[in-house]
C-alpha cells in the first residue's frame, strides 16, 4: 500500500527544516508521543535507530524508527516498525516561494498477515493519520 500527501506551510524552507529537524519539537506536534529514545547510531543520521513511545487513547504503542536518508533540505526518510506493520516515510520539502514551503510525504506500508488482509480497509485510516500529523506540524510551525 502506497500513497502521497502534501501540505503547504506559510514559512520559508530553511525555517521549516529547522523546526522539522529538532527532536525537541516532536512532542509539540506529534499527538500522543510520550518519548523519543535513541537506540543506536547518531540521532537523525542514516542508520540511526530510535524508539518512539505513543499513548494512543490509553493504549501504549512502541515503534522503532530507522533513518534511511538525510538529504536536507530536500528529503528526510525513515522506516517505522510496530507489530506486523513496516512503514517507509519519505518526507520531501520544496520552496514554492521565499515564504511558502511544500511538505510532501510519500508513505509505503507493508503489513504481515493477518493485517495484510485488511490493507484496503486500513489505507483511508493511515492516509488520514498521515495528513493529520502534517496538519499538526503546519499549525505548530506557523505558530512560531
Amino acid at each position: 500500500m502506497k500513497y502521497t500527501v502534501s501540505i503547504d506551510i506559510n514559512k520559508p524552507l530553511n525555517f521549516v527544516i529547522q523546526t522539522f529537524d529538532d527532536p525537541e519539537n516532536l512532542k509539540r506536534w506529534m499527538v500522543g508521543l510520550q518519548s523519543f529514545e535513541p537506540i543506536s547510531g547518531t540521532p537523525g543520521q542514516p542508520g540511526a535507530k530510535s524508539k518512539l513511545t505513543f499513548d494512543m487513547n490509553g493504549r501504549k504503542m512502541e515503534m522503532v524508527e530507522t533513518i534511511t536518508v538525510r538529504n536536507l533540505p530536500k528529503e528526510f526518510s525513515g522506516t517505522y516498525e510496530v507489530g506486523g506493520i513496516w512503514n517507509l516515510v519519505q518526507n520531501q520539502f520544496e520552496a514554492l516561494s521565499p515564504s511558502l514551503t511544500r511538505y510532501t510525504s510519500v508513505q509505503e506500508f507493508r503489513l504481515k498477515a493477518p493485517m495484510k488482509w485488511f490493507s484496503l480497509l486500513l489505507q483511508p485510516m493511515f492516509r488520514k493519520q498521515s495528513l493529520q500529523h502534517m496538519q499538526n506540524f503546519k499549525q505548530f510551525t506557523e505558530s512560531l
